[in-house]
């Protein structure tokens, strides 16, 4: 399965300084290969410790990393919606995104302008967010267009439809972007979701900051305030000093670095993850002799869905999964020593993977 990510961001945020430091993190790589699909966009591995002890125990050849992919939007300037600078191109590529990462300038620096005069990340992120919602806006008035006639006629759905597009158009009309409503049911979830509102994509936003010291400054706190409200996700990071890490090629270097500047982990790790996370995606592995795999699936998948991440014919001929837990793995050593223990389940077709299971499927085509 694939699943996007897109950056996005004003002019000098540090977009193209962040999307250049994840493209150098895996081009460097020796465990893992960075593929570039086009210009604008590379498959990165996210980072899973669980995968290094999942090995320690069982001997493999190969390890395989689940991935996201991200897409490094340009294009962006007030007035997109109504086609400014690269205009509708530029939201139609955000239209096909799973997820929106939002770069935002949280740093003071004479030698790089700002395209307001002013550092505001409030007033950044309104910029962006305003021009999403007001292309949704058009999207909700063709749709409401289309159906009210019906909805006047009698028709249950319709009506139920008319019910959601006019939640969502006061939502709108109020500048809370549609992600924000929390209270639909299932059902109109399922409706709102089809409408592909721009707004309604779940955001990460990136905090690039001067100093990883700067990570709690008052900036930050402002892009951490805009996020609670709208249940979105925060990463601060300093995007110039992660290119600087990336761009050393010593692994001992980069360590001694990273150390120097009073870091554990990279902040692009950590972007990473929060994305992946963001898209309410969960992990499962396969472990064996030949390859160790994560494998990323919609969280709530049962087993034969969680197989057909494999392939198609394993959902299609599903039998039972035996499955088992990373902390039955670091407890009983091997899968003998789990099965001997009787921690070795096998699941039906109901079973609801969870996050961090280990599975193997048995199937008949």
């Amino acid at each position: 399965m694939g699943f996007t990510c897109g950056l996005v961001g004003l002019p000098n945020a540090g977009k193209s300084t962040l999307f250049g430091a994840l493209t150098r993190t895996k081009a460097q790589s020796g465990n893992y290969a960075f593929t570039t699909i086009e210009p604008n966009s590379g498959i990165i591995p996210v980072p899973d410790k669980r995968l290094d002890i999942i090995t320690s125990y069982i001997q493999t050849k190969k390890i395989v990393p689940t991935t996201i992919e991200f897409v490094d939007i340009a294009g962006l300037i007030k007035g997109a919606s109504k086609g400014e600078g690269l205009g509708n191109k530029f939201l139609g590529h955000i239209r096909e995104v799973d997820a929106i990462a939002h770069v935002v300038r949280c740093f003071e620096d004479g030698n790089v302008p700002h395209v307001s005069e002013a550092i505001d990340p409030a007033s950044d992120i309104d910029t962006i967010n305003t021009e999403l919602m007001i292309s949704d806006m058009e999207t909700l008035d063709r749709r409401k267009t289309k159906i009210e006639k019906l909805a006047k006629s009698g028709d249950k759905e319709a009506r139920s439809q008319m019910e959601v597009i006019k939640k969502l158009i006061q939502s709108i009309d109020r500048n809370i972007p549609a992600r924000a409503i929390t209270d639909f049911t299932d059902e109109e979830k399922k409706f709102a979701k089809s409408l592909t509102l721009l707004s309604a994509k779940s955001v990460l936003y990136i905090c690039n900051v001067m100093d990883p010291g700067d990570t709690k400054s008052d900036l930050v706190q402002k892009v951490k305030d805009i996020a609670k409200q709208d249940g979105s996700a925060v990463v601060a990071l300093a995007g110039k000093i992660e290119g600087e890490i990336m761009e050393m090629e010593d692994p001992e270097e980069q360590k001694m670095f990273m150390e120097e500047m009073g870091l554990t982990e990279t902040g692009l790790d950590r972007m990473i993850a929060t994305g992946y996370g963001l898209l309410e995606l969960s992990t499962y592995f396969t472990a064996g002799e030949k390859e160790t795999r994560a494998w990323t699936i919609p969280k709530n998948s049962k087993a034969p869905q969680a197989a057909g991440a494999i392939h198609s014919d394993f959902e299609k001929g599903f039998i039972r999964a035996e499955v088992y837990s990373l902390e039955d793995l670091e407890k009983h050593k091997t899968e003998a020593g789990i099965k001997e223990a009787g921690k070795l389940r096998i699941e039906g077709k109901d079973y609801v993977v969870q996050d961090g299971d280990i599975m193997h499927f048995r199937f008949n085509v």
